[in-house]
């Protein structure tokens, strides 16, 4: 009969670890007649004298851990304070310091530490994952479990050894191993060489099962110091961060790890922050100290620059470190330049003017508030700007032109091949953003005349008991709000003869200028107080009393007095009754306005509409107005 041994993992029982008891199956692969194959190392000479030892396999049953009904395991790395409540700062996010509340108020918007986004309440958990892939580097540690598989002349299948308090294993007929503190990059060949004093031919697996934690102890300027239990792979930062990071007062910069009263790294947390350099953030051991060291000088860096921020100096940075840590400048700043304040009393007062040569030799100095101004908004000179011309209508070839700064009308023309023989210039529209933004800021304030002229022309006249009528209250309004909603052009006006055969070809175009030259118009428009207002058909040699007859005459209701013409031109024609006399023009839009005995009102009217939005567009306005 075949003997049967059975061998169990003498380290699993003195590890006391609630695990199945494990049999180790050393038997040879193939019969007894078989050549077993050679282990590394072996010559074909001594694969014949290899021991052969047949085991049948057996099975021994698991011993399930007992576990308690409710329980749950407990968060790895972060343990839970008694009573299993999440603890009371990790609901409420720390308070701001004195400075970030100064400066917070000084640039108008809430300003924090930079690196406290990754401190949130309830943001992660930050310790290792154990899915994590074991680094070579990593070194062993008494309760880490060891999987060992070996095959050939013997074999050992799925043996789970903990490594004892002493760091040691118990390999079945092979002995104690000590592997607690070697790396496990060299794990394979220390147990290698302790199975081949023993047997020959065979094949060795070994790898990590299990990974027991570690306690380390998180001290100095730490949100939540104390010792901490964590994954065996956790390293520096992890711990920090299970520990809620630096306090208020602690350092970014400063992470100290001590290692049997030694300094192993003084990490810099920017460096993993800002440039991804993971280097100084070194795996913990057991009994591992971290000291958070206190924080050092702080500056806050606002306005053009990618991120806003208050952040800590390291000794001999300067105000250009600072601005490297903010991102570097946006695409608007600018980086000739920047604003320095030390509202602490510990330089010049005020705000004070550095250049970028300066900048990168100044050091920065505890309470700085560093500005870097923008470009945006601010009007620059002519000489600086881009041009882009849109010249459209009876040209020879309209479209968008861009010319360097400084060009003059007659260069765009002649690029886009002239006038064509139906263009008038006379009636050509130039439209221009600058005129425009100081046309709507003349046009706000003739409106608010106007409304104040009739606001009180109810309080200074003799009538005034009629005036104040909720009518013409409500008239008022409507007139008002009407022309309120009307928007300025930017339409440059030019006192061209009507026979003008080009544009002036000496004006200074500008950025976004907008030229439409019309064809010759063929019609003559009469509005207002007339019995048949419409566009009559130009003659020559006619006069603005002529097409008024044409329409039927001014009726009793119409003011001969204030009759006005815009012309075609843009400009305005209002001269009393002497206007009735005046050559009409081709396009002139004659208007006869209704006799309110508001002479004053209507002149405001005429000056207003008649400048700002020349030729039809004016007339329409006034005629929907009244219409």
């Amino acid at each position: 009969m075949t003997p049967r041994i059975i061998l169990f993992s003498t380290a699993v029982l003195l590890a006391g670890v609630p695990s199945p008891m494990v049999a180790a199956q050393l038997a040879s692969p193939v019969a007894a007649s078989a050549s077993p194959p050679a282990s590394r190392g072996d010559d074909p000479a001594q694969r014949g004298a290899a021991e052969q030892i047949a085991v049948p396999a057996i099975d021994v049953p698991a011993v399930a851990p007992v576990e308690l009904e409710g329980a749950s395991p407990p968060r790895r790395g972060v343990p839970k304070p008694p009573g299993g409540q999440d603890r009371p700062d990790a609901m409420h996010p720390v308070p701001p310091s004195e400075f970030e509340t100064y400066v917070s108020t000084l640039a108008g918007k809430p300003l924090r530490r930079f690196g406290a986004e990754l401190l949130l309440p309830g943001a992660r958990d930050f310790t290792a994952p154990t899915t994590t892939a074991v680094p070579p580097d990593y070194r062993i540690n008494p309760g880490d479990e060891i999987l060992l598989g070996i095959t050939g002349s013997v074999q050992a299948a799925g043996l789970r050894l903990v490594v004892d308090g002493e760091g040691r294993i118990f390999v079945p007929r092979v002995g104690a191993i000590v592997v607690g503190g070697a790396r496990y990059g060299d794990l394979h060949a220390i147990v290698e060489r302790q199975v081949a004093r023993q047997y020959r031919g065979f094949n060795l697996e070994v790898a990590i099962g299990r990974l027991h934690g570690i306690t380390v102890h998180v001290t100095g300027f730490a949100a939540r110091p104390g010792s901490y239990t964590t994954g065996s792979l956790s390293t520096l930062v992890n711990a920090v961060l299970a520990a809620g990071g630096p306090a208020r007062g602690g350092s970014f910069r400063s992470l100290q790890l001590r290692r049997v009263g030694k300094l192993v790294s003084d990490f810099d947390l920017y460096d993993l922050l800002l440039k991804g350099d993971a280097r100084g953030d070194v795996l913990l051991q057991n009994g591992d100290i971290i000291y958070i060291a206190p924080a050092g000088e702080e500056v806050a860096v606002v306005g053009s620059v990618n991120r806003e921020a208050i952040f800590e100096l390291a000794p001999g940075e300067t105000l250009t470190d600072a601005i490297i840590h903010a991102g570097g400048v946006n695409t608007v700043a600018d980086n000739s330049r920047l604003m320095v304040l030390n509202g602490l009393g510990s330089g010049e007062p005020g705000w004070r003017e550095v250049d970028a040569a300066q900048a990168a030799k100044r050091a920065a100095r505890r309470g700085d508030v560093i500005r870097v101004l923008s470009h945006v908004g601010i009007a620059r000179p002519l000489h600086q700007q881009p041009v882009l011309v849109t010249i459209s209508g009876e040209i020879a070839r309209p479209g968008r032109y861009y010319v360097d700064a400084g060009t003059k009308m007659a260069d765009v023309l002649e690029k886009a091949g002239g006038l064509t023989s139906d263009a008038f210039p006379y009636a050509s529209v130039i439209t221009r953003e600058s005129v425009k933004n100081q046309q709507r800021l003349s046009y706000d304030r003739a409106i608010d005349d106007v409304e104040l002229l009739l606001a009180t022309q109810p309080i200074t006249s003799a009538n005034r008991a009629q005036l104040v009528q909720p009518g013409n209250l409500a008239l008022i309004e409507n007139i008002v709000g009407q022309l309120r909603k009307r928007e300025p052009d930017g339409r440059l006006v030019f006192n061209l003869p009507v026979d003008a055969a080009s544009l002036p070809g000496d004006l200074i175009l500008e950025n976004n200028d907008v030229i439409h030259v019309p064809a010759r118009p063929v019609t003559i428009g009469v509005f207002g107080a007339v019995p048949s207002p419409a566009s009559f058909s130009y003659r020559d040699g006619a006069t603005v009393r002529d097409f008024i007859e044409s329409a039927g005459g001014v009726q009793k209701i119409g003011d001969k007095s204030a009759i006005f013409v815009v012309r075609a031109n843009g400009t305005v024609l209002s001269d009393g009754r002497r206007t009735l006399r005046a050559p009409a023009l081709p396009g002139d839009l004659i208007y006869v306005p209704v006799d309110a005995s508001r002479g004053e009102f209507w002149a405001r009217l005429r000056d207003i509409t008649g400048s700002l939005f020349g030729g039809l567009v004016g007339a329409a306005s006034i005629r929907s107005i009244f219409k």
